[in-house]
């Protein structure tokens, strides 16, 4: 038999309390605990004993339970619960009361239960059984490992279809936290690294070479959420160097397109003051959907647009959009307190933008070398090659340039 351990049962058990037993049931009969925070405002349930009651949930949100029921506002108890739940589900797990969560709800429920999840760290099992659980749920995943599980039904009562729903997820929770995960493995200093499909090549060059030389290489997707992801990494001290190879990101951030991850981009590795190697991939590009979804005014004119897939259709950046990312790129460097420096590729900044490809550019290209260097303080150092991005020679220089800064920073 397993170690047993808690698992956290978080929702509204007023209305979801039934559901709840069987869940509890489920649990216990795989020779776990459970904790259980309610987050209810109308009642309180009868089904089983509550560990963290409503009225200290939203009173851990800084409110009085009593007052949301008066006042009615769905909205506001909402926000007031979801901020209690993160508050109270940080601090038990802090106090090491539990080992996993998992919560039920529709849409509302699943707000609060996930904002409880978001508060706890990477590598926590957290699982929500959801209404919600299809489309865009970067609101209730955020930049953590939450496992969303369709409902299928409503969250509703114990049914045929529910019964199955809920069960399995038991058993996923139970056999998340019986999972041992292997610990003090690889304990090398942690370089976090940016990639795209379009500077692939340069990046497994610079992950094997820094691999070779005694560090941990975390790739990161430049997707929107994988920019925002590594950064907050950075911000919570688990990185010690970041190689931006690929900053994309920056290019949907001025151009609308569907892989933004905010004007913060390029900001927490100089918050932190940690080394900083930055270089322009894939600017050249910003990604929308299927081709039906470009904004009208970017088809019109001499926007060059390019289908990668049928659902990722690129846009070539301009002149001016160029410039106006090199003056973002710039200002973020300037506020950085540690080592900083940039890499430049004269050859193209992607596979596309090599010579004679289709997003190949160069006067786009040096708007933003030459905007770069005229907002950047002169003293941080731009170092330029006569390479396309994916060139050996460039991820070499890359590697060279990044174990500089580092060593600038561990004197």
């Amino acid at each position: 038999m397993p170690t047993p351990r808690t698992i956290v049962l978080i929702g509204a058990f007023d209305t979801k309390g039934t559901d709840y037993a069987y869940l509890r049931k489920c649990i216990r009969s795989r020779g776990h605990h459970t904790l259980t925070i309610d987050t209810s405002v109308l009642t309180t349930t009868d089904r089983f004993v509550v560990d963290v009651s409503a009225s200290d949930v939203a009173a851990a949100g800084g409110r009085v339970l009593a007052d949301l029921r008066t006042v009615g506002d769905r909205g506001e108890a909402m926000k007031v619960m979801a901020a209690g739940a993160a508050v109270v589900a940080a601090r038990l797990f802090g106090e090491g009361r539990f080992h996993g969560i998992l919560g039920m709800g529709g849409t509302g429920g699943t707000s609060v239960i996930s904002a409880a999840m978001r508060a706890l760290p990477l590598g926590v099992p957290k699982i929500c059984v959801s209404t919600a659980a299809s489309g865009d749920t970067s609101a209730f995943v955020g930049l953590r490992d939450v496992v969303l599980t369709p409902s299928i039904v409503d969250v509703a009562g114990v049914n045929s279809i529910s019964r199955g729903v809920y069960a399995r997820a038991a058993g996923a929770i139970c056999g998340m936290v019986e999972t041992d995960v292997e610990t003090g493995v690889d304990e090398r200093p942690v370089v976090a690294a940016s990639m795209f499909g379009n500077t692939t090549t340069c990046v497994d060059a610079c992950v094997d070479a820094l691999d070779k030389t005694g560090y941990e290489v975390l790739v990161f997707h430049a997707t929107g959420t994988g920019g925002r992801t590594m950064e907050s990494l950075v911000d919570e001290g688990l990185v010690e160097a970041v190689l931006d190879i690929t900053t994309t990101e920056w290019a949907d951030t001025l151009c609308g397109g569907i892989f933004d991850a905010g004007e913060e981009r390029l900001s927490a590795p100089g918050r932190r003051g940690i080394p900083h190697l930055i270089v322009p991939g894939c600017v050249d590009m910003a990604n929308f959907g299927a081709p039906g979804t470009v904004p009208e005014r970017y088809r019109s004119g001499d926007r060059v647009l390019y289908e990668w897939n049928p659902a990722v259709t690129l846009l070539r950046t301009s002149i001016d959009e160029n410039r106006r990312m090199a003056r973002a790129f710039a200002g973020h460097a300037n506020a950085a307190t540690g080592p900083v420096a940039f890499l430049l590729p004269l050859r193209g900044v992607s596979i596309l933008d090599g010579d004679g490809e289709r997003f190949c550019d160069r006067e786009a290209d040096q708007a933003f070398f030459d905007s770069l260097r005229e907002h950047l303080n002169p003293d941080i150092p731009v170092h330029e090659l006569d390479n396309n991005i994916n060139d050996l020679e460039f991820s070499d220089r890359a590697v060279e340039l990044m174990l500089q800064l580092i060593d600038m920073k561990d004197r």
